[in-house]
């Protein structure tokens, strides 16, 4: 295992440590996916993708995972915005905490890392799209100098319901700088 960052997270008994996401942890990345899927809040996707979907659409690097002892507690995944050249230094970042170690600060230790992986590799600008109602990820996201740029009202239907969605984005201070 390749240990990037160990942070102390008050509220766990030990250490949190991040590394990299690997193939064989997709079947708890899965289920921590499908969390957020079912809480309604997280993503306007309905089911998970299999593994060679989610590989094929997210960058090879600032794919981490958060273990809390031997127990697989949130990941973090970065996809690029667009295939054209100039976009390259742009990428969505997603972050999803297992439902029952939500309010621990491993969003915020994820959020965190994959920032630094993200300028490791070239990325200015990191955005994202968060439901309104979704008030810890917005919260998590200020806190890491995101901004939100603006509301797009009825962007898509979840189950049939029409949902809004905050666009936020984080430009890079070391990274596109000059």
């Amino acid at each position: 295992m390749v240990q990037f960052a160990t942070y102390p997270v008050h509220m766990i008994a030990s250490s949190l440590a991040i590394d990299a996401l690997a193939a064989a942890d997709w079947p708890r990345v899965c289920a921590i996916y499908l969390d957020g899927i079912l809480s309604g809040n997280a993503t306007f996707e309905t089911e998970p993708p299999t593994w060679d979907q989610w590989d094929r659409n997210h960058l090879s690097f600032g794919r981490l995972v958060a273990r809390c002892e031997d127990t697989l507690a949130g990941w973090a995944a970065l996809s690029p915005v667009s295939s054209r050249r100039c976009y390259a230094g742009v990428a969505e970042v997603s972050v999803y905490v297992a439902a029952n170690s939500r309010g621990q600060g491993i969003g915020r230790a994820l959020l965190r890392e994959v920032i630094q992986q993200s300028e490791a590799n070239g990325i200015w600008m990191l955005q994202g799209s968060v439901f309104p109602e979704n008030v810890a990820s917005l919260r998590m996201c200020t806190a890491n100098a995101f901004r939100q740029v603006g509301r797009r009202k009825h962007i898509a239907k979840l189950n049939g319901v029409w949902r809004d969605t905050v666009l936020i984005e984080r430009r890079s201070q070391r990274v596109g700088v000059s």
